[in-house]
């Protein structure tokens, strides 16, 4: 026995010696092949000149994006989002313990922060109701959409997002009675299996509603709009990550499956038109809503990046020039600052007005032509915490949508890999291994608690402001602090103006 134990042994140490050979030999082979090929080429200075050495900035400056954010960025430093804005939605996500101890982390002093007028007499458990109802398309379209939900799911394509994602979303959007919209990327069988109301976005390239020519198809439309969850559509003219730019999917995860979805040929690079060949002024886009609501009988409006804002008084002064039948339903407002997948810099960094410029300019304009209570307001870019959803609500949305928050509570950590097929937690991928770490069944449960848990503290911000439900928050309910540190009202920023005499329907 003991002779057997020692030959065991002795194979053991062999075995480990020829490994540690091979390896060491391998290492060898590497560093001369590295060595040649680092002086030979001639594209990389830094290796040409350090050889093999060099190689190891490219590394480090890769590793450096992770260690940043768990090692080195504070809790109220980092972006695009925060690790404390993102450790909110992990735990709500998780329907987990949520308070803080020993005072908050946030600098309440600095320039644009946000701060909530508490009332001396705040409204009680006993006199809150829950959220008040509003209606899309009233009057207007043959199905009007009524919902009591202000904190919904905002366009994310299946192929940008992939199939488990959308799953999970789908069926937490379902649970927690909120909408989720297709994004441009048209309607996959996993959007409808969850059971959530539908908000079918039409993008540039008509995807899902496209003809062979790439133009709008009438009876595709109808096809997708007899879906009894499909609420609303949207007309996307722009998106905050790229406003000027159309969708961009990179081939990699341009799969059979989302081909044929799509209407495009499988392993190519679907990239969207930077605008709708149909539509090229305001006239043409009251035309497009108008079609669209005529053909599928629902509710809808577009989304837009504002930018240059000279068209809305046009377009508002069109609609009272051609009837109520050709406003929109609602438009949807995204920020500057949105944004989830692929983009270029240039225009993810300079292009476009945030949302804290944007809502409470088109929020006024709609006010100032008497079209506030026709036309609804929806608005996205980087509200995901209950203190940005309640101030849109101040601002004067109807509604928030939120991408990235959503994409929290699947399980992002925010590996800025959204443009590539390698996400590790399997939200932004088409790889089936990494796909295969993401539950449906487990993560719907978070999608739908992260929901309810911002509707129920954005309903405590509500309540301590002294009104019963969040959409009762008024402009005079929150304050901005500015650039000396002293806050101002935002309804003093943000006059809200009167209706002009010429639109006052009361005359």
């Amino acid at each position: 026995m003991t002779e057997t134990l020692q030959s065991l042994a002795l194979s053991i140490i062999e075995l480990a010696t020829f490994i540690f050979v091979f390896i060491f030999l391998a290492a060898i082979v590497w560093l001369i092949w590295a060595y040649i090929s680092d002086i030979r080429q001639k594209k990389q200075a830094i290796r040409r000149n350090f050889p093999v050495i060099g190689r190891f900035r490219y590394f480090f400056e890769h590793l450096g994006e992770f260690f940043r954010q768990y090692f080195f960025a504070m809790d109220r430093e980092e972006l695009p989002f925060n690790r404390a804005d993102r450790s909110w939605v992990y735990r709500s996500a998780k329907n987990v313990d949520n308070t803080v101890a020993f005072g908050s982390t946030r600098n309440i002093s600095a320039a644009g922060e946000i701060l909530f007028l508490n009332c001396p007499f705040p409204t009680l458990e006993a006199d809150a109701v829950p959220p008040s109802a509003i209606t899309f398309g009233e009057g207007q379209a043959r199905q009007p959409y009524t919902t009591s939900s202000f904190f919904n799911i905002s366009g994310m394509s299946y192929g940008a997002i992939s199939k488990p994602a959308v799953q999970a979303l789908s069926q937490g959007a379902a649970k927690a009675g909120i909408w989720m919209n297709t994004g441009e990327g048209g309607l996959s069988p996993f959007h409808l299996e969850g059971g959530a109301d539908i908000v079918f976005q039409i993008g540039t390239a008509k995807y899902g509603v496209r003809d062979d020519q790439g133009q709008l198809s009438e009876s595709r439309l109808r096809s997708v709009a007899a879906h009894e969850a499909v609420k609303m559509f949207e007309i996307k003219l722009s998106q905050g990550a790229k406003p000027g730019k159309g969708g961009i999917l990179p081939a990699a995860k341009v799969t059979q499956e989302i081909a044929d979805i799509r209407g495009i040929p499988v392993g190519h690079a679907s990239i969207s038109p930077n605008g709708h060949p149909e539509i090229k002024s305001v006239d043409d886009l009251l035309n497009m809503v108008h079609r669209v609501r005529e053909i599928t009988g629902k509710p809808t409006g577009f989304k837009f990046v504002l930018g240059a804002y000279g068209f809305l008084e046009t377009m508002l002064k069109s609609i009272h020039e051609r009837g109520l039948e050709f406003a929109p339903d609602f438009i949807t407002i995204d920020s500057a600052d949105g944004g989830t997948g692929a983009a270029p810099q240039s225009l993810i960094d300079y292009v476009g007005l945030p949302i804290k410029e944007s809502l409470p300019l088109v929020v006024d304009k709609l006010i100032e032509y008497g079209l506030r209570d026709r036309i609804k307001v929806i608005c996205s870019g980087k509200l995901i915490t209950p203190a940005s959803v309640a101030w849109a609500l101040c601002t004067g949305a109807d509604a928030i949508v939120s991408a990235r928050g959503f994409m929290f509570s699947l399980g992002c950590i925010q590996a800025l890999q959204c443009n590539k097929n390698t996400c590790p937690t399997g939200i932004t991928t088409h790889d089936p291994d990494l796909q295969n770490g993401l539950d449906p069944t487990n993560k719907a449960e978070r999608v739908a608690q992260y929901a309810q848990k911002m509707v129920h503290e954005v309903g405590v911000i509500a309540h301590s402001c002294g009104v019963r439900e969040p959409r009762e928050l008024r402009r005079y309910h929150a304050h901005i602090v500015g650039d000396n540190s002293f806050s101002t009202s935002l309804e003093l920023l943000f006059p809200t103006r009167s209706v002009k005499p010429e639109y006052d329907k009361r005359k």
